[in-house]
């Protein structure tokens, strides 16, 4: 790439190397625009005779091809690509999901001299329309070999983004007391409608039981059977780790116990097991607020049908200080 300065007539298709002001200070022209024949119109109007411009050299690539190219190859699922000013692209949820990244990718493509990735979080939940990537190229010009490095790498291994749809998720909730089922109910109930409230859903089924092994089984059973996306277990008792009444109830219908203890405050009692293919999550003392807590780390990933491992579960332990 080399700077030079041209008549403004014989400027169009060349990139600003700096912005353009008027005399009172207003941009006219941003820095890295294309000129165009009509903004050669514009800056003869303004008085101007000479601009500074940048021309591509043999083996670059303009920012914003660069930046379009690297948008297309990071990321897949519910997500639209949209260019920027200043060589950006930015990435966008087309519709609420979870957004899943590959952190040791998304590093590895940072470390490189002509393109940096900055992402949401890993397993958080976006809403439709906002804004969940944005890819930045170094100014005007990419070597196309390092390019290609970064497009190649990226292809092999990628994408470093997902965006997980949410749809229609059918949550079963199981209320639990030693006592009294419905007492548990009465103090959770609320909580939960409103945690799940931010995710766009309510519970679709929910039961309450004595919390004793077979009941907790045959309610464990019955909600099962109802083909729910996830089952979150509001107990008034926290458990002991899978050989309490709650883990013993799980591996008698079948689960497999994933993880128990997460890197996460609040919330390291979590429980985590899976029947076939559906999540059942016991965090005691996690549905007494509606404060974060490991429930809203993940709640997104379930909710998107994402099967998550206690490796991942581990991984939360990096940023779970939550208060």
């Amino acid at each position: 790439m080399k700077a030079l300065t041209v008549d403004v007539r014989e400027s169009a298709g060349r990139i600003l190397c700096t912005t353009i002001f008027r005399p009172g200070g207003r941009k006219l022209l941003a820095k890295g625009h294309i000129i165009s024949e009509e903004d050669i119109r514009l800056l003869e109007t303004e008085g101007m005779e000479q601009v500074w411009v940048t021309e591509l050299e043999e083996g670059e690539v303009s920012e914003d091809d660069a930046v379009s190219l690297v948008a297309q190859a990071i990321g897949c699922g519910a997500v639209e690509i949209k260019l920027a000013a200043g060589g950006r692209a930015n990435m966008f949820a087309t519709e609420d999901c979870c957004v899943l990244i590959d952190d040791e990718l998304l590093k590895q493509i940072n470390c490189t001299a002509s393109i940096v990735i900055a992402t949401a979080l890993n397993f958080s939940h976006a809403k439709a329309g906002q804004r969940i990537a944005t890819i930045k190229s170094a100014p005007f010009a990419v070597a196309q070999a390092q390019l290609e490095a970064v497009v190649n790498i990226l292809r092999e291994r990628g994408p470093i983004l997902q965006a997980r749809p949410i749809r229609n998720p059918q949550i079963g909730v199981l209320y639990s007391d030693p006592m009294n089922g419905e007492r548990a109910r009465q103090l959770f109930e609320n909580i939960m409608v409103q945690r799940l409230e931010k995710y766009a859903t309510t519970p679709a089924f929910a039961l309450a039981t004595i919390e004793e092994e077979s009941q907790t089984a045959r309610a464990f059973q019955h909600l099962l059977r109802s083909k729910p996306t996830a089952i979150l277990v509001a107990s008034t008792t926290a458990p002991a780790g899978p050989d309490d009444v709650i883990g013993r109830a799980m591996a008698r219908v079948g689960c497999h116990i994933e993880k128990f203890l997460a890197p996460v405050e609040p919330g390291n009692l979590l429980l985590l097991g899976y029947k076939d293919d559906v999540p059942i999550v016991s965090a005691p003392g996690c549905f007494r607020s509606v404060r974060a807590n490991v429930v809203d780390l993940v709640l997104p990933p379930m909710l998107s049908r994402y099967r998550m491992t206690g490796w991942e579960l581990a991984t939360l332990g990096h940023g779970g200080l939550l208060c």
